[in-house]
Formats: structure tokens, sequence, C-alpha cells
């Protein structure tokens, strides 16, 4: 009989630079490839906001399609198990004579905790589940302090890391997947399409997989040149090319931050690098930033004070809530900006920055009901840089200034001075 391992795919739904995948392939004969769905996904974690909206389920949906196409092409392919990982995995390690399962290592609560279902489960008929962080740009064993000694202010961190040059360069992608026959790819969820308000206004088109991801990457360095205008363009609000717009595939791991870097030392290379490409990299920092900060804080960010000592005078209002979710607040901008990520599933940084600070600190609203929002409808949801943003602009975060409060009026006049932006989006038609 032959070895078999299991490749348990989380958010690392790509063949180039997998670490997990290369890993299985080294130590066994053949390869089985899963994705778990659990429908846990689907229900209501507040009244009214599921886990995983429509757009997110979507892109989801397409990743999946798009990994399979890609391990198939090398001979394998992605079995799609649905119900909770403890039970789908067990039984499919014991139906292939499974020695070891590979996976992702993620340290969010929920996720780890997910991850020791696993273990436990699979440690009564001694298979061993081996792990790999997968979804960093830096090798923690280079950085000059231990996830416990992390500073609490990301310029310290920055400044550190980047002394330290420990970026990780990426892998190539397997030449070839030895596997038993897979049978053909089926999702689950049946009705994603109908279900889906498909872009009735785009400011940009969508598609899930890691193709796409690496289409949009090689599109915004070396074919467009936008990357050396970045810090310029970035705090846009309107149009496909104003920011990279990398951060859906970066999510669920369609793209990793180590292939960005790795084309974006490339690209300066050749073309020079600027303040711009560096603001690149800079942004790949602060999300590196907030990963590390669950390792320091695995549960704070989902607490009313955060990181902080005291929680702040919030409340839940859900008359007040519901107008804030569905661009009715009488904000132009707040509104314009609501509306956007209802109808398409994305809002620009600037955006979401603003949305944020209005319904903290204007309507006093407990920031959890906000990422918790941001968590259903964003395509580009990740646990770490939504819960720590929110967080980081209700005060109990990692911001260094205490009550930074938006002025929305004048960020309104700085960003989107000529109305633009807010007219596309509240115009009363949108067919």
């Amino acid at each position: 009989m032959k070895k078999r391992g299991l490749v348990w795919f989380k958010n690392d739904l790509r063949i180039q630079d997998n670490e997990t995948l290369w890993k299985a392939i080294d130590e066994n004969e053949e390869v089985i490839c899963v994705y778990c769905f659990d429908d846990e996904m689907l229900e209501e974690v507040y009244p009214g906001i599921k886990k995983m909206g429509p757009f997110r389920l979507q892109f989801l949906r397409e990743s999946l399609e798009q990994l399979d196409k890609n391990l198939r092409r090398l001979g394998s392919g992605l079995m799609i198990l649905s119900g909770k990982p403890e039970n789908t995995i067990a039984e499919s390690v014991q139906q292939y004579n499974i020695e070891t399962v590979y996976t992702q290592y993620e340290p969010a609560p929920e996720e780890l905790a997910t991850l020791n279902k696993v273990k436990d489960r699979l440690e009564e008929i001694s298979v061993p589940v081996k792990t790999f962080v997968t979804d960093t740009l830096l090798d923690y064993q280079k950085l000059p302090f231990t996830a416990e000694k992390l500073p609490d202010i990301f310029t310290e961190f920055r400044k550190k890391a980047e002394k330290a040059e420990a970026c990780i360069a990426p892998l190539p992608a397997p030449e070839r997947i030895a596997s038993p026959e897979i049978p053909p790819f089926v999702f689950p969820v049946t009705d994603t399409e109908s279900e889906k308000i498909y872009n009735k206004r785009p400011a940009h088109r969508w598609r899930g997989g890691e193709d796409e991801g690496l289409r949009r990457m090689h599109y915004y360095y070396s074919e467009s040149g936008l990357i050396s205008s970045y810090k310029e363009t970035r705090n846009g609000l309107l149009g496909e090319d104003y920011s990279s717009k990398f951060s859906p595939w970066l999510s669920i791991g369609c793209v990793s931050p180590r292939t960005l870097y790795a084309e974006l030392k490339a690209y300066e290379q050749q073309k020079g690098a600027n303040e711009s490409t560096y603001w690149l990299y800079f942004e790949l920092l602060w999300r590196e930033y907030f990963r590390l900060l669950f390792y320091k804080y695995p549960v704070q960010f989902f607490w009313k004070k955060g990181i902080k000592p005291f929680a702040p005078k919030t409340r839940f209002h859900a008359e007040t809530f519901e107008k804030w979710k569905t661009g009715n607040t009488g904000n132009a901008f707040i509104d314009a900006n609501m509306r956007e990520l209802n109808l398409t599933g994305f809002m620009s940084n600037r955006g979401r920055q603003n949305v944020a600070s209005y319904l903290c600190h204007n309507l006093h609203i407990d920031f959890r009901y906000g990422a918790a929002y941001f968590e259903e409808r964003l395509i580009d949801f990740d646990v770490y840089n939504n819960w720590g943003n929110w967080a980081y602009v209700a005060g109990v975060g990692n911001d260094p200034r205490p009550n930074r409060i938006f002025n929305i009026e004048k960020q309104a006049d700085m960003y989107d001075s000529e109305g633009l932006f807010s007219g596309y989006w509240m115009e009363k038609s949108i067919d």
C-alpha cells in the first residue's frame, strides 16, 4: 500500500508558494487534497449578521474551483468535504488510509480551536497533524523579539522588522502530484449566484482564484506600472486602479505575500524603487503586524475593551445600526461607502476608516457589531486585519494616539471634494 498524506487546505488556496503542499508531496507517494466547508459559516453570529455573506461565498467558490483545476492539471484534484472538519477529515483519513495530515497554522482563536479538535480526533487513531505558517511574509525566527515581546506600536515593530531582513522567498509550484482518483469538484452550496447582488454598479469586477490573483499582480506591477504611483493614489475611492486591490486574493491565500514581495523587488530592479513601491511593502508589514498580534493577544481583539484596561462607553441601538448598515444615516459620504460595500462586497481603505470611526465615535455603537458586519460583507475579509483594524479605530487596539476620531466632513472634502464618489453610489436608481 502506498504511503499517503492528506493536505487540508484552508486560507492557502494556491499551488504556488505553498509549503504545506510541498511537504506532503516530499514525504508521501500519494497526496489527497481536501477543503472542509462547515455550514456554520452561513449561520448568524449577531441578529441579522451572518458569518459569511453572498459575496465572500461566491469569491470562495470561484477560488476553490480554480484550485481544483490547477491541482488536476498536476495530476490531483480538490475534494470538498461538507461538515465539521474533525468529523469529515477523520472519515477521509480512514477511507484513504492516510498516514499524516498537513495543514496551515492560523493563530486566531476559532481557527485554532478547529485545528485542535481535528488533532484530538486524529490522535485517537494515531494520525499526526503537521502544521505550517504559510500566510506570512517574515521568518519569525529572525525577528529580534518573541511574540510575547512584540511591540505594541507598529512603528517600533516596522523598524525592527526591516532591520532584520526576514522576508521569506516564495516556493515554486510543484510540477506533478501523485494522487488516487479524485471525484469531480462539487461545491456544497448551490445557490450562491442567485443570492449574490452581482455587482449592479461595480467599481471593479472581482473573480476568485489563484490565476486571477496573479493576473492582477502582473497587471498592477509590470503591465501598467501603477505600483510606481501607489502612494499618491492609494487614498482614492472610485475606480479599479487607485490601489493594488490585492487584498481579496491575499485574504484566502490565492496569492501569498511572499510572492507579492518577490515580484515587487523584481519590479524595483527593472523599473526602479521609489516611495510608492516602498509603501506597498509598508502595507504588507501592517498586514504582518496584525497577524503577529494574535500570537500576543489570542482573544482580546474580540473583547469590547480590546487590549486596553477599560472598555469605551458604547452601546447597541438596533435602529441606528440598521441605518449605518444600509447606508441611510443621512451623511452622504458614510452612506455612499456603505452602499458600495452592500452592492459589491468591497470598500476602499479610506472608506473603511471613516465608516468605522463614524459607527464608534459618532453613533457610539460597540465596534464589534461593525467588525462582524464587515466579516459578513467584505470579499477580502481576514480575521486579523478586520478585527485588528476595527479595534484600532475604536481606540481599544494598537493606536498610540488616544481619541483618534475622523472628521467626516473634512475627510469628504479632502477625498471626494467634487462629490463624484458619493454621487455615484447615492443615486436613487441602481439597475
